[in-house]
């Protein structure tokens, strides 16, 4: 398993967090894989087989080839039916909202085809170029190139909604809201509503994920078993807090997490990320 990261381009490095590329060889039962919120949205790009995404224990639905997946508020379960071959752009929080006037929040728990929101010509030649591409610098050249054309024509993110982030960010998720919103009821509406169309997730939702992922770096890095130094460490109320957040964003509690053979994707994102 290889996965690799890629810094953007000056030029795009406020709104694009990394390229990424991972590459798996065929396994003949590949294992089921658990990925879990992060607060980002992807654009990714399946060079490889299929990847299967579980609906239910049994249902699944098969990935499109040229995807933007939105915020994620529960685990997404996946399992490659061969060979993985993906390069993907991962964007910051408030970043995709300046290359698309689809409200953010349409795109949640879901995988949107490109073409839906670029229009079929459009997202044809991009999709088309990344697959002829002879390595990953030139993919990174085709994808920049379309991003920064996009970009520039579209308004930059509300401010308001930037700044919050980014306390959200410097402060792992525990930056109050009401600290921003000074207690007033309609700011704190106005910055929701904002928040959900160029986001994708509350304010308070956004928070949560951040600062779970930033217990799960501290929990895969560190390897300890004390946990309520991790709850601790990443500002949580009490152990039961923690508990509670990382089972509703992950499926599973800390221990459980740790042993699972279905975590070994998402540990590696989040080791090296």
């Amino acid at each position: 398993m290889i996965y690799q990261t890629f810094e953007p381009h000056a030029d795009l490095a406020s709104v694009v967090k990394c390229y990424w590329t991972l590459e798996v060889p065929l396994e003949p039962q590949a294992a089921k894989q658990r990925i879990v919120p992060d607060g980002c949205l992807e654009m990714i790009f399946i060079l490889g087989d299929n990847i299967k995404r579980y609906l239910s224990e049994d249902e699944f639905i098969i990935q499109p080839r040229a995807m933007v997946v939105g915020q994620i508020t529960e685990p997404f379960i996946i399992q490659p039916t061969g060979y993985v071959r993906c390069f993907a752009v991962r964007f910051y929080p408030f970043g995709f909202a300046n290359f698309v006037n689809t409200p953010i929040k349409n795109l949640a728990d879901k995988e949107t085809p490109i073409l839906q929101l670029f229009g079929e010509t459009l997202a044809e030649k991009l999709e088309q170029e990344i697959i002829r591409a002879v390595d990953d610098e030139e993919r990174i050249a085709v994808v920049e190139a379309f991003l920064l054309k996009k970009f520039n024509e579209k308004a930059t993110i509300d401010q308001v909604v930037k700044t919050t982030i980014e306390a959200l960010l410097l402060t792992k998720g525990n930056t109050a809201i009401n600290d921003i919103v000074k207690d007033d009821l309609s700011k704190r509406r106005q910055l929701e509503r904002k928040f959900f169309k160029q986001v994708g997730l509350s304010p308070k939702q956004l928070g949560k994920v951040i600062r779970l992922q930033a217990a799960l770096k501290l929990l895969l890095n560190q390897k300890t078993e004390n946990l309520t130094r991790i709850a601790y460490d990443s500002e949580y109320y009490d152990q039961a807090h923690f508990n509670r957040d990382f089972k509703e964003l992950t499926g599973l509690n800390p221990k459980d997490f740790l042993e699972s053979d279905k975590m070994q994707l998402s540990s590696m994102f989040y080791t090296k990320d």
